[in-house]
């Protein structure tokens, strides 16, 4: 398995995401931490395989801001260069969430966006490279790129372009009462690139704000006729489903309807991860627990009508799960990175590979 923990000098690792590099090679990044909680020092983290998941080489450290956290990654190859595009999000170490939603952080401390590059398939990365001002609102607090891989376009109009799933929460209009810690300040959003990850923009932003789907950690992939599905955690909403989707025919800029609540994705309040496999006739993938009242039971749900209804075709494991990220393998194969233990939902940071013949 890529991570576990106390292992390799963290005591814990946690938010996975993986991508397969331009030659082949798939990389697994994760945040490793000094403790479980979200706040402190945490660094990104990386392993490569050369065979498809089965052995992975050595650890290596992509981002570290010593006592201050950076993490949320999120990778994608851009399909002109082939270079690896990371995203990321950093704070002060000393600075909660809470903190940062009640707009008690300042600036310098507060959720930043950073981008690195990899030119040699995720051996090494360039420095981080700030993008906050062209990526994040003045008047949004929390803010995480992913988690999990991000997509590049690879038909259509938009054609090369690469989309990241991101989210964020906003300040209280002026004159109310609330803090902003409020779980319907959160909203999901998007960010893209046309010229390989050097200049982005925001796209779509979801600031309902009415409580009933409260949308927060997102995912994407591009369906088989060039639309961007988008997938998204629902934080604690009143409605009764815990995931939402949506549809976007511009490349991520708008999307075609507001998010709607998913009924055929039952599971926790948690992040999850969509792909769309590519190939005639292939399905659309999403991963993520199905056990409706903890964090358990992983398994990779399949829809063969790009997202309005989902089967579960394939349970992976009854233990303790939560967040994962789906990676097309060579061989008709796909690869699920995800959290994991026998009796601890984060003991390991575990890889499978999944026969596509098994989602049929």
């Amino acid at each position: 398995m890529p991570f576990t923990s106390g292992d390799g000098g963290y005591a814990v690792y946690r938010i996975p995401s993986v991508v397969r590099a331009a030659d082949g090679t798939v990389v697994a990044f994760a945040e490793g931490r000094e403790s479980r909680s979200d706040a402190g020092s945490i660094a990104i983290v990386r392993r490569r395989s050369h065979d498809g998941g089965c052995t992975w080489g050595p650890q290596a450290v992509v981002a570290d801001q010593g006592d201050n956290t950076i993490g949320n990654p999120a990778p994608v190859v851009d399909p002109r260069t082939g270079d690896l595009v990371l995203l990321s999000t950093r704070n002060a170490g000393t600075a909660s969430e809470d903190e940062i939603l009640r707009g008690e952080v300042p600036p310098e401390d507060s959720r930043r966006v950073f981008v690195q590059r990899s030119k040699d398939d995720g051996r090494t990365f360039s420095p981080l490279r700030e993008i906050s001002s062209t990526a994040k609102r003045a008047d949004w607090r929390w803010y995480a790129t992913g988690p999990g891989h991000a997509i590049a376009l690879t038909r259509g109009e938009h054609r090369g372009r690469l989309v990241v799933p991101a989210n964020h929460s906003s300040a209280p209009p002026d004159g109310s009462s609330d803090t902003g810690e409020e779980d319907k300040y959160y909203g999901a959003h998007s960010l893209y690139s046309d010229d390989g990850g050097r200049t982005w923009h925001i796209g779509f932003s979801d600031d309902s704000f009415d409580g009933v789907l409260n949308t927060n950690e997102s995912t994407a992939a591009q369906l088989r006729d060039g639309s961007v599905y988008f997938n998204t955690r629902d934080q604690n909403g009143s409605s009764p489903e815990t995931r939402a989707d949506g549809i976007s025919t511009d490349g991520g800029e708008t999307l075609d309807a507001p998010y709607a609540p998913q009924p055929g994705l039952v599971g926790p309040v948690v992040q999850g991860s969509v792909l769309q496999v590519r190939g005639a006739g292939w399905p659309l993938l999403y991963a993520g627990p199905s056990d409706p009242g903890s964090r358990a039971a992983m398994a990779v749900r399949v829809s063969d009508d790009d997202g309005r209804t989902w089967e579960n075709r394939y349970p992976v494991s009854d233990a303790p799960a939560a967040y994962s990220d789906l990676v097309q393998l060579r061989g008709h194969r796909v690869g699920l990175l995800y959290e994991t233990g026998e009796s601890d939902t984060y003991e390991t940071i575990t890889f499978v590979r999944i026969d596509l013949g098994e989602l049929r």
